[in-house]
């Protein structure tokens, strides 16, 4: 058996798991591109505190779907706290060591249930992917954050970058606001600060924290902590790079959005009008191609025509979509109207008999009981067609990115029609919250029909 307080057998990648596990500061947050080997490091934290009878450490995922998820911290512990004696129980999500150490995975799904750990003492609290969590719910914690076992109390923190976080608030020091990017010669440089009456005020040092408090404020060193941000990228992560060389064009192959946050870290870029589906990024084709080997039409379904106290009401939006033999995709016809819950039935019967029976048709279905009777009803109205109905889930940008990564990569066609400018425009304003998304769901649930239906996918980039 390995000794239990040897980091080094475990080895620690030279550049941001060393300087990450190596931060002397009370809090220490580290990442920002994915892929750099941040949850290993954290994992690897524990180490030293392993032979120490009465060491507490928790690690902290928002949902406890995050911390059961395959390849996920749970699962990656046992990579390696199995060789240092650790007995795992499944049903506790808790490791137990000869020492009588503890380590225990827990999630903060609830609004309140990081009160479940009230008259706690964790030795190391480390919050995985900490932009998932509340604000409230991190500096609750850190009142948990003590210990008498001869272990000084310590908390780590990872992320992705997530500009309208409180997180990207918490660690601007260290960002670049112009560009986004980490400020190298600030990496892993210790700030302090102090939190008075949910204010936090900083200073290089303990005494100019002190000069920043209101007049006549006086606190113990003991209320003045450090904190630093370590920065890492993917290239940081040879193992990763080594076993998965391929992981750098999926990054690469995402938006232009999600790539500058995962692959550059950058902390400023956001998703505007624009950043998902321009109309440059497409090929205008003259007539619908031959060698298409399936075909659907999505709906994104409205009931509502302009009226003087409703003048710009949700559109009815059906897109059909094809994907070629060669696994690219192409974007036939878009049908955008405003019209009445009859008339829209109307429509979607005679664009049914127009594409054909070859044609799949998927209707959207709101997960309230209201929209499963609706869906249905749209799959009797439709008797003789191949009809899907299917559920939207998550935000709307979330199942946009798929289609989008391929659409930025010219991976998807647009035959001419006169439906194109409307169609166009829709998407060149999402995720605009003041423009209309209807041509986007739908274009983002016909790519995710075809993407998930097929036999085959080759992930062009």
């Amino acid at each position: 058996m390995k000794p239990q307080n040897d980091v080094r057998l475990l080895g620690p990648q030279p550049g941001f798991q060393e300087r990450f596990l190596s931060s002397p500061a009370d809090i220490t947050i580290g990442g920002g591109a994915a892929g750099c080997g941040k949850s290993r490091a954290s994992l690897m934290a524990v180490l030293p505190g392993l032979r120490i009878p009465e060491f507490r450490a928790v690690f902290f995922r928002r949902t406890t779907v995050q911390v059961r998820a395959p390849g996920g911290l749970w699962d990656e512990s046992r990579t390696i706290y199995r060789d240092f004696g650790g007995v795992s129980s499944e049903g506790y999500l808790r490791w137990t060591f000869p020492s009588g150490a503890l380590v225990t995975f827990a999630h903060l799904e609830g609004a309140d249930t990081h009160l479940d750990w009230q008259g706690s003492a964790l030795a190391l609290i480390v919050f995985d992917e900490l932009c998932h969590f509340t604000e409230e719910q991190f500096w609750y914690l850190q009142s948990r954050n003590r210990s008498t076992c001869g272990v000084q109390p310590y908390t780590l923190a990872t992320c992705n970058p997530d500009p309208d976080s409180w997180v990207a608030r918490l660690i601007a020091w260290w960002i670049d606001q112009e560009t986004g990017l980490p400020i190298s010669e600030r990496a892993g440089v210790l700030r302090y600060f102090t939190r008075w009456q949910s204010e936090i005020f900083w200073g290089d040092n303990k005494q100019t924290v002190r000069a920043q408090l209101p007049p006549g404020t006086d606190i113990p060193d003991v209320l003045i902590q450090s904190l630093t941000f370590v920065p890492g990228k993917l290239e940081e992560n040879a193992i990763l790079e080594r076993a998965d060389p391929a992981y750098r064009g999926k990054l690469m192959a995402m938006t232009r959005v999600n790539r500058a946050r995962l692959l550059e870290g950058n902390w400023k870029v956001r998703a505007d009008a624009g950043s998902y589906f321009r109309r440059s990024d497409v090929r205008i084709i003259d007539q619908v191609p031959a060698d298409v080997e399936q075909w659907v039409r999505r709906w994104d379904l409205a009931a509502s025509e302009p009226t003087e106290t409703n003048p710009d009401p949700d559109w009815t939006c059906g897109i059909k979509m094809g994907r070629y033999k060669d696994g690219r995709f192409v974007v036939a016809d878009c049908e955008l109207v405003r019209r009445r819950s009859h008339d829209v039935r109307v429509l979607v019967k005679r664009v049914a008999e127009k594409d054909g029976t070859d044609c799949k048709i998927v209707v959207p279905q709101d997960p309230a009981q209201a929209g499963k009777d609706q869906a249905e009803s749209y799959v009797l109205d439709l008797a003789g067609y191949d009809v899907d109905t299917e559920k939207e889930n998550g935000n709307k940008e979330t199942r946009a990115e798929p289609c989008a990564a391929q659409w930025q990569h010219q991976n998807i066609d647009v035959v001419r029609g006169a439906w194109n400018d409307a169609f166009f425009a829709q998407l060149e304003a999402f995720p605009d919250r003041k423009s209309h998304d209807d041509a986007a769901d739908a274009l983002a649930g016909a790519f995710k029909h075809l993407l998930t239906s097929g036999n085959s996918f080759q992930y062009y980039r």
